[in-house]
């Protein structure tokens, strides 16, 4: 909600208090104050002119020649280069060593030969957003009206003396959704009063009642409908005045009909409709639920299909608005009008909601709804309508309203003691200073004892219960005025479970070895829910999605991570790391809530080493990715457990991916993305995994034990093993490792080879073990008599033999 700083004036004595205490104040007291705008910052040397003279400019066919009066001694000659510039205009203008937004100077000039001394301004150059500038303006300059004074600040003209305190309004207090909600909340802030507006119309002798008839089939929807009806309007432009401060609110000026109906919205909190009552087709409107298949085309041109769930206004027969939402084409008020129905009603949130959800139609209007206006505000906001209508579109008001009122709601009554304010809060009030609490708030109170009933306005739709209450006398106490206590009682320190120590030190593991933290949704589409899951099970669908992109609960990690690379390598970061620890929500049949597992996930792509200097460049690989987890496993003492073997799994490389086995049990994968899902992602090579990080982090680990420093050399052996193409390295080396018993201590791969001197279907894996005796040295025949017993097994179980 932006607040205008000089319309809050209107309705609360604000002297003595800025517009930065008052942003502090409102924030201190629940409602957060985002930012505290000065709309006219830095700006000067901006006047009211008037365009004496224009002719077009003799060596530029699209600049003009003009002659302005700026109420200076002598009138000066601006070029400028506006379509719409005229004579006799009065139009905004910078003089000489004026400020413009972004510090920008003016000087007097020479355009094509001719002298510039000043410009004109358009309003965008003013520092108003082109979408809030009316359309008749949005190519060109601003025209004032013709009465207005030459030399004048243009600024205060256009309400940019001003400044715009931004609330970031929770849903709860729809009440400050409206510029009367915020003067109820101010003026209890500061203990003061609030000037409400008191509506006076001239009746005409005529009765609105024989021009229109108002019925509700659907009283559950709309309880309330008033309808008003003003002759003899003329259309036009609003004052000035109106059309600055809906620009400062957010709203683009149309037409004193319709800047009416948005200013009352911003004022009350209550949505109205203007109809064209001669487009209208009839004296009747009915409220009614749409037809299933029913068709409207609204105010932007669009035909919409309606189905039973929304509420619609008709004419008896046809729709001319989807209730709440937006008006039908078939009963605008345009530039002819001369008579208006105007709507004031109150709708419930639910079938608003739904109308604009399905329809993609979210307006000040339909939020309004959403969250609940006042019903005690329809009828003043009908009536402070027709009023401005009188007044700035030279209407004539007809008598009295017609209606349909079936609407049964009473102020809330909650009771609380002061007791338990006290007890609360952790404060020492007494009854009076509670009253005078409430009182602030514009709340009826009735005392008994030690008890307070309260009647709450229907405005504050929000305070239901005592705990409301006791929360509006907080924040009005003042939080800081709350004395500070310690706790009592004994107290433990805080500290990490096992668990987190653990999580913390993947995360701290994997950023050091160059990962970025990622945190993506944990929602997800249709097409994505399933793909690359650890678990094949049907994905939990939301109830109430916020859009089919986010309707299911993902099964797996590495979707949204792929996600994040395709982000960034399309703005050129193209060697990307990233990791994610978070929840995939697996389906319990037997349960109404889904199960949360904790996994682990990654995926890398470009280049893992860059060493311009050196001309040294290394490609990830998965082996890169696999390194990276043969690390973690080993940081969590889990090394021995680890174990990687192929394996072929959708969405990833049939040759170049793998199982991940935690003590000989799956607990994830590791692979590169499949080429086809890398294009249509377009991603360059990328490799992920995913692990159930659950499963690894509760894994039982041996107590660490350290070994002292060698004082006995070690004994290198090197064997190259012939076998057939079916066996990986991994497998030869579990063979040797369990064949080489206590004496072996370390094997790695250093060779392969699958050359023209290989015989078909075989290969060649070369491995270096290590043997060591940390309590003596070895000799040959200990180490051979070990070596031999490797050679036996290998050749035994995998059908290796040594290359000659």
């Amino acid at each position: 909600m932006l607040v205008s700083y000089k319309w809050l004036q209107d309705y609360v004595d604000l002297t003595g208090v800025s517009a930065e205490e008052l942003g502090e104040r409102i924030t201190k007291s629940g409602i957060e104050v985002e930012g505290v705008e000065t709309l006219n910052e830095g700006l000067k040397g901006i006047v009211v002119g008037h365009v004496l003279e224009c002719e077009k400019h003799p060596d530029a066919e699209k600049l003009n020649k003009t002659l302005v009066d700026i109420g200076a001694e002598e009138p000066v000659q601006i070029i400028c280069g506006a379509p719409n510039v005229g004579k006799g205009q009065k139009v905004a203008v910078a003089t000489v060593g004026a400020i413009l937004p972004g510090n920008f100077k003016i000087k007097k000039a020479k355009l094509r030969g001719e002298v510039s001394n000043g410009m004109i301004c358009s309003l965008q150059e003013l520092g108003i957003e082109g979408k809030l500038v009316a359309k008749e303006f949005a190519e060109g300059i601003f025209n004032f009206p013709e009465d207005t004074e030459v030399g004048q600040d243009a600024l205060a003209l256009l309400g940019r003396d001003d400044q715009i305190l931004e609330l970031g309004l929770t849903p709860n207090r729809a009440d400050c959704l409206s510029m009367l909600g915020v003067g109820y909340e101010v003026a209890a802030i500061l203990g003061k009063e609030v000037k409400l507006p008191e509506p006076k119309t001239a009746s005409a002798s005529e009765k609105a009642t024989d021009y229109i008839k108002v019925n509700v089939e659907a009283k559950d929807d709309n309880p309330l409908y008033v309808a008003k009806v003003i002759k003899n309007v003329k259309v036009g432009p609003s004052p000035l005045w109106m059309q600055t401060r809906l620009m400062a609110a957010g709203i683009r000026p149309h037409n004193n009909v319709v800047d009416i109906t948005n200013y009352i919205l911003l004022e009350y909190g209550q949505p109205l409709h203007a109809f064209d009552y001669d487009l209208l087709g009839s004296k009747e409107i009915l409220v009614r639920r749409a037809k299933q298949g029913e068709k409207i085309t609204t105010l932007d041109d669009a035909e919409r299909t309606l189905t039973e769930d929304h509420l619609v206004i008709t004419n008896g027969t046809e729709p001319v608005a989807l209730a709440g939402v937006m008006g039908g084409a078939n009963s605008e008020v345009n530039a002819d009008t001369t008579t208006v129905l105007l709507e004031s009603a109150y709708f419930t949130g639910p079938v608003i909601r739904k109308a604009s959800k399905d329809h993609g139609l979210r307006s000040e209007a339909s939020s309004r709804y959403e969250k609940g206006v006042d019903p005690a505000r329809v009828r003043p906001a009908a009536e402070r309508a027709a009023e401005l209508m009188a007044l700035y579109a030279g209407g004539e008001v007809l008598d009295g309203s017609s209606t349909a009122d079936s609407l049964e709601m009473e102020p809330a009554v909650v009771s609380v003691t002061l007791e338990k304010i006290n007890r609360v809060i952790g404060a020492d009030l007494n009854m009076q200073e509670v009253q005078s609490i409430f009182s602030r708030l514009q709340f009826e109170t009735a005392v008994d004892n030690d008890k307070i009933t309260v009647t709450v306005p229907t405005r504050r739709g929000d305070i239901t219960i005592e705990e409301d209450l006791i929360e509006e006398v907080a924040r009005l106490y003042g939080y800081d005025n709350v004395p500070m206590t310690l706790p009592k009682g004994a107290s433990t320190p805080g500290h990490l479970t096992d668990y987190q120590l653990k999580r913390r030190l993947v995360r701290r593991y994997l950023e050091g070895a160059g990962l970025y933290q990622a945190i993506t949704y944990s929602l997800t589409s249709k097409d994505k829910a399933t793909q690359y899951a650890l678990e094949n099970r049907d994905p939990v669908e939301l109830a109430m999605p916020m859009s089919e992109d986010r309707s299911l609960l993902r099964l797996s990690i590495v979707p949204q991570l792929l996600e994040v690379l395709k982000y960034n390598l399309a703005r050129q970061a193209d060697s990307l790391a990233v990791y994610e620890t978070g929840a995939v929500f697996l389906k319990n049949e037997a349960a109404e809530l889904p199960e949360e597992e904790e996994h682990l996930a990654a995926a890398i792509t470009g280049l893992w080493e860059n060493h311009q200097w050196q001309g040294e460049k290394k490609p990830v690989d998965f082996y890169v990715l696999k390194g990276i987890l043969e690390g973690l496993f080993a940081k969590l003492g889990l090394d021995s457990l680890f174990a990687v073997k192929a394996a072929e799994l959708d969405g990833l490389h049939p040759g170049r991916t793998a199982h991940v086995y935690l003590d000989g049990k799956v607990i994830g994968f590791i692979g590169q993305v499949h080429p086809t899902v890398q294009k249509e992602l377009d991603l360059k090579e990328t490799y992920v995994f995913e692990l159930n990080l659950k499963a690894v982090l509760e894994a039982g680990t041996e107590p660490l034990q350290y070994t002292a420093i060698p004082r006995f050399p070690s004994i290198t052996r090197d064997i190259a093993l012939v076998v057939d193409k079916s066996k990986t390295a991994g497998e030869l080396r579990g063979i040797i490792v369990e064949a080489g018993g206590k004496l072996l201590k370390d094997v790695y791969v250093f060779d392969l080879y699958e050359g023209d001197r290989m015989e078909e279907g075989k290969k060649s894996i070369a491995f270096s073990l290590k043997y060591f005796d940390p309590e003596r040295t070895l000799t040959d025949e200990d180490v051979t008599k070990t070596h031999d017993k490797v050679l036996k097994a290998v050749e035994e179980q995998a059908g290796a033999v040594l290359r000659g």
